[in-house]
């Protein structure tokens, strides 16, 4: 049984979760959670990790003496489809899911050792880029099934969601962006899904801090947000945060550079993998317009990916 400091504002989940009654309904079933999913599981966990806002994750032991992970996600839509993408992954390029519970959104995960973050690698950024592409090849090496599972959106189905809900923020808050670069963003959030040339499970949050040192492969991912579909939208965050290529003198050459390492890597043309970074740049800047921000960092860095692309 974990202990009482598991459980309060230590833990960053406790921090973030009290936006509304939903959330803090759910922060206080919280310890029945653990406790119930331990007992469960035969999980001894220890002292949850520091990290992550919406989940509460602590490593722990299983009877067999394995090493594993117990993790409890507050329930909303990108998390539902967590569980279904780690069993069609089984293991090839992300932890291993060992057992699951859909009602509450508890998982019993392979626990990644030593765990060190990419972001926290003293690897250079371009090495960096090739070791995380390579756990993304492995990903995108498996096709989604018929049948792909509970919870698993598509990258068209999103795609069409965020094209909604940015062209109504576009008339809504009619911000001050060069209109023919923000129509040709969305354009391409509306045309690039249908191009795309293979489905695959995309990860779905594939930023460096969720690509992990591992003994069993050298990197793993972990806390996906798995769709399926386009591949090509899955490596923006991982290039974007590898370090910050917009802060560079050179960014258009840093950025040309990164892209076409990747594209080599996972076998997509850099072309589509940038026109994707390009579209979502343009959907978050409209986003920081509707949450009262400008969103003219964002729509600068549009630019500068659309003109790789001749937009």
């Amino acid at each position: 049984m974990v202990h009482a400091e598991a459980f309060d504002g230590s833990v960053p989940v406790y921090r973030h979760m009290v936006r509304n009654e939903s959330q803090r309904a759910w922060l206080s079933s919280l310890p029945g959670l653990v406790a119930e999913y331990e007992q469960r599981w035969g999980i001894s966990t220890g002292a949850p990790y520091r990290s992550g806002t919406s989940a509460w994750v602590a490593p722990g032991t299983l009877p067999d003496g394995r090493e594993a992970v117990l993790k409890i996600v507050w329930p909303h839509r990108e998390a539902a489809g967590e569980a279904a993408g780690l069993r069609q992954w089984a293991g090839k390029g992300a932890v291993e899911l060992y057992d699951s519970d859909a009602e509450h959104f508890a998982l019993l995960l392979e626990r990644c050792s030593p765990g060190t973050a990419l972001t926290d690698s003293d690897l250079r950024p371009e090495d960096a880029l090739t070791e995380a592409a390579e756990v993304l090849a492995r990903l995108w090496s498996t096709a989604p099934r018929e049948d792909p599972g509970p919870g698993l959106d598509t990258v068209a189905g999103m795609s069409k969601e965020w094209l909604v809900e940015a062209e109504e923020r576009r008339e809504r808050f009619r911000p001050a962006f060069d209109r023919s670069l923000m129509e040709k963003g969305l354009g391409l959030l509306r045309t690039l899904p249908a191009s795309a040339t293979r489905s695959v499970v995309v990860h779905g949050d594939f930023n460096p801090g969720n690509v992990l040192r591992s003994s069993r492969e050298p990197w793993l991912a972990i806390d996906a947000k798995p769709i399926v579909g386009d591949p090509g939208i899955d490596p923006e965050p991982l290039v974007s945060q590898v370090d910050n290529p917009f802060a560079h003198a050179d960014t258009a050459a840093v950025l040309r550079r990164r892209y076409a390492l990747v594209a080599d890597i996972v076998g997509e043309p850099a072309e589509r993998l940038i026109a994707w970074a390009f579209a979502r740049f343009v959907q978050s800047a409209l986003w920081c317009v509707a949450h009262g921000e400008d969103g003219l960092d964002d729509m600068a860095d549009a630019a500068v990916l659309a003109g790789l692309i001749g937009v």
